[in-house]
């Protein structure tokens, strides 16, 4: 009898044998259930059209509106609203054999009262009594100024020319992801809204290099401060920032400067509001979640979803071609994989192996992540998943086909953590030159990393920048390029090269907040109670880079000039850097990128004349590059375009070696390019 084949993914890892046959079963388990799904509804694109069949529904035969809604153990359900007098008991609903609730309002009685803009509630009764809810499917909710409720808002999806939108995710190589959040985009003290950062903000974006921009908070949440990760309605893009049809516009605008749209999708957890949200909607704590502590994230105070149930399932997977067909997002960076894939939501040490394969892994959560990774790559071969996994899951990045998860990249979440531990607990001449590079060099061939020094995490109160962890209270007074301030000097020197070495040895794409490449000097701080409900630290200050007294434009001018850099060599296509040199005793790191030589020098103190180091091949090197460059805030020791030529020594076994020599300047770093 012949030997069963492997699963690729396995094959390619002697590691993962002793668990081959969990990897296994995981995946029939999803080739099952895609073949029911298949077999169902003819194909899994087919299958998630949920949000074409529940909430308000056109019928051109009946002239009319039917409305519907899940809730398998509601008592009795009713609709109301503007359009009746707000009444709570006159339109009920009836229910079929599979839970769902519907009604049908004919044009004939309903046209002059039910129209665009009208608001409407449920008035559901269930276990938990008699309740005004929001409807699970609503596309547009917003909330009223005075009472601050929320309601649901009659919608009709208006007309919206996508014509001439070809645009591909697929040009965005390397991908050069711009992190941001429109509500807090604007430098105004107030919630940015689309048109906005339609105009303002993606010009800053394209000037800036980026090929893409991470948007944040879309879906409607009811806490702005939550920073949109306690979503209360899945199909409704926030109405704080405008109308669905104003984020068409700003996706449509991205797409034609050529930057890819990917949202921040939520499908961890959601808000446990009954006011706003989905929990208990059907009066039952089992309604979306398991009952009881199993649907419950206690380091969140949020509600987990069922995975295992397949109305949820379709309820999600339907989410996510929402989005796509609708609004046109070009993928999905999935928050909160982590807590997703495992029952005890990643707080364990990941310390063996058998913690990936163990009771611990919430198996239907894994299924729906391949689900919704095989739909959206059906949609749209050339979408964009991240996964935010920092556990490590073996096969997260794997195609599903060799038995992975299918995600196209994962987040290098432990880069911006070792940058926070080093500036917080290790002086500068103690900086371990292995410890960096293995940090930064950590990832499994194929396994495609978005790599980032810092992100919004690192930017919330609480917490501190990059920048503000280095220079901290002399940002605010110290910052003008005529002072002379050694601590400014420390960190503005150190800001640049910690980038240049995360985007140039950390993974195959790159991520900034925004704002953060130009140092924002303030943390990220919501409007709440303890600040007076003040906007004054939810904004950007994009002025202190335009100002050109100030040294935040030097900084603003390196990242572009290192973007620039970065594409036109194709430095995070090239795969893991080579190391040349590792010395010690000077803190320099040396590595090369095809023709390109990267030089770090990390001691706080030493510059060496006249430095030998090792180049991959002989000829003439000159400087692309350099932290040190006067533009940046440098002190111009070294000249971009000045030429080092190499010399060749022969080993003992008749190998020849090839050397320059550079002044390695003290807490810089430098590229040069190799010429023939």
């Amino acid at each position: 009898m012949a030997e069963k084949e492997s699963l690729r993914m396995v094959a390619a890892d002697e590691w993962l044998k002793p668990v081959e046959g969990e990897i296994e079963y995981r995946h029939n388990l999803y080739k099952s259930r895609l073949e029911a799904i298949c077999s169902s509804s003819g194909s899994i694109v087919d299958y998630a059209n949920g949000y074409k069949y529940y909430g308000w529904q056109y019928d051109d035969t009946m002239c009319g509106w039917w409305f519907r809604e899940w809730l398998p153990e509601a008592y009795d359900v009713y609709i109301f609203g503007d359009f009746n007098g707000w009444q709570r008991t006159q339109l009920r609903l009836n229910r079929d054999t599979n839970g769902v609730w519907s009604i049908f309002l004919p044009d004939a009685m309903y046209s002059y009262r039910l129209t665009h803009g009208s608001l409407y509630k449920l008035h559901i009764h269930g276990a938990n009594g008699w309740l005004d809810r929001i409807p699970a499917y609503a596309t547009r909710v917003v909330q009223d100024e005075q009472t601050k409720d929320y309601t649901a808002q009659f919608w009709i999806e208006q007309p919206f020319d996508w014509s001439g939108d070809n645009f591909s995710a697929a040009k965005c190589s390397p991908l050069l992801i711009y992190e941001t959040h429109v509500g807090m985009a604007q430098e105004k003290e107030g919630v940015g809204t689309y048109r906005e950062f339609e105009t303002k903000i993606l010009p800053e974006v394209r000037r800036a290099g980026y090929n893409a921009i991470q948007v944040m908070a879309i879906a409607e949440h009811p806490y702005y401060g939550s920073f949109g990760y306690h979503v209360s309605n899945f199909f409704a893009p926030s109405s704080r920032f405008g109308t669905p049809e104003e984020l068409k516009s700003l996706i449509r605008k991205a797409h034609s400067m050529g930057i890819a749209v990917i949202m921040d999708i939520v499908h961890a957890h959601y808000v446990k509001n009954l006011n706003e949200g989905i929990n208990e909607l059907d009066g039952s704590q089992h309604h979306y979640s398991k009952e009881g502590g199993a649907g419950y994230q206690q380091y969140w105070d949020s509600k987990t979803f069922d995975y295992g149930k397949r109305e949820v399932e379709h309820f999600l997977l339907s989410n996510v071609k929402y989005w796509m067909d609708c609004f046109h997002f070009d993928g999905y960076r999935f928050d909160g994989v982590t807590s997703m894939i495992y029952h005890h939501h990643g707080y364990t040490d990941f310390d063996c192996r058998e913690k990936f394969f163990d009771e611990g892994v919430n198996r239907d959560a894994l299924i729906y992540l391949t689900l919704a990774n095989k739909l959206i790559h059906s949609i749209n071969p050339n979408a964009i998943t991240i996964a935010e996994d920092v556990s490590g899951m073996p096969g997260m990045c794997n195609p599903i086909d060799d038995g992975g998860i299918g995600f196209d990249y994962r987040l290098g979440m432990a880069i911006p953590d070792f940058w926070i531990k080093l500036l917080e607990d290790v002086p500068d001449e103690d900086w371990n030159l292995d410890e960096m590079w293995g940090i930064m060099t950590s990832r499994l061939p194929g396994v495609k990393t978005v790599a980032y020094a810092e992100s919004h995490d690192q930017a919330l109160v609480g917490d501190k920048t990059i920048a503000f962890r280095l220079m901290d209270k002399e940002m605010y007074f110290a910052m003008n390029r005529a002072s002379e301030n050694l601590i400014v000097e420390r960190g503005m020197a150190l800001h640049k090269m910690i980038r240049l070495m995360t985007i140039s040895t950390g993974g195959d794409a790159y991520l900034n907040f925004m704002g953060n490449e130009f140092g924002h000097p303030e943390w990220i701080d919501f409007p709440r109670e303890g600040n007076n409900w003040s906007y004054a630290h939810a904004r950007r200050q994009w002025s202190l880079a335009k100002n050109g007294f100030l040294r935040y434009s030097q900084l603003r001018d390196f990242d572009r000039a290192m973007i620039r850099l970065v594409k036109r060599n194709r430095v995070l296509q090239n795969g893991y850097p080579w190391k040349w040199n590792t010395d010690y005793d000077n803190k320099t790191l040396v590595f090369s990128h095809r023709n390109l030589l990267f030089v770090f020098n990390w001691h706080p103190e030493a510059s060496i004349p006249d430095y030998i180091t090792e180049v991959p091949r002989a000829g003439k090197y000159t400087v692309e590059l350099t932290t040190d460059d006067t533009r940046f805030g440098g002190q111009g020791r070294n000249s971009v375009g000045g030429e080092h030529f190499s010399y060749s020594v022969k080993d003992e076994e008749g190998t020849m070696h090839h050397y320059i020599k550079i002044y390695n300047t003290a807490r810089t770093a430098m590229v040069l390019k190799w010429h023939r």
